[in-house]
């Protein structure tokens, strides 16, 4: 059976908050609307992932939550790993290793740069950039074919199949 990853940025967060880190700063309004239409979207396609993982901070962590709560996953199934919190390509794929085998499909919710460079690595360089030049702004999700196994994931092994903004969806 075909393996698939979701990549999903975190939803919009508040830059006016009184967060006192970047770590710490919550989703703004319009990331609390976004997130659950992106969980309901996810649920009405039959996107339920086996494993969800997500940077503990807390705009990703709102994000999961309400995107989760869509997908009737209960919040002490996600897998928080502090390691997606600004990490670089090669760390993600470490996270990645760390999926189950069984898992044949995978929601990985964190932040760019660093899902963006991901999605580059396992695409291939030549992937094709929207007119705004962001191929994940906030709440957007990457869908993507994988090969067998999560810890063999070398450049070019998956194949894009969509990229989702959450403007384009229904409420």
């Amino acid at each position: 059976m075909p393996r698939e990853l979701l990549i999903l940025r975190h939803a919009k967060s508040d830059w006016h908050s009184n967060a006192t880190s970047d770590f710490d700063r919550p989703l703004a309004k319009r990331g609390k609307t976004d997130a659950p239409k992106v969980g309901a979207w996810l649920y009405r396609e039959g996107l339920v992932p086996d494993v969800v993982v997500s940077s503990p901070a807390e705009r990703a962590r709102q994000t999961a939550s309400k995107v989760c709560k869509c997908l009737d996953i209960k919040k002490k199934q996600i897998m928080w790993d502090a390691a997606i919190y600004e990490a670089d390509v090669p760390t993600l794929l470490q996270v990645l290793a760390r999926c189950p085998d069984q898992a044949t499909l995978v929601l990985l919710i964190g932040h760019n740069p660093g899902l963006e460079q991901l999605l580059l690595h396992l695409v291939g360089e030549d992937l094709e950039f929207p007119e705004d030049g962001k191929l994940l702004p906030t709440a957007t999700v990457a869908r993507l074919e994988m090969p067998e196994l999560w810890d063999e994931l070398p450049s070019g092994s998956g194949q894009l199949m969509s990229i989702t903004r959450p403007r384009r969806l229904k409420s």
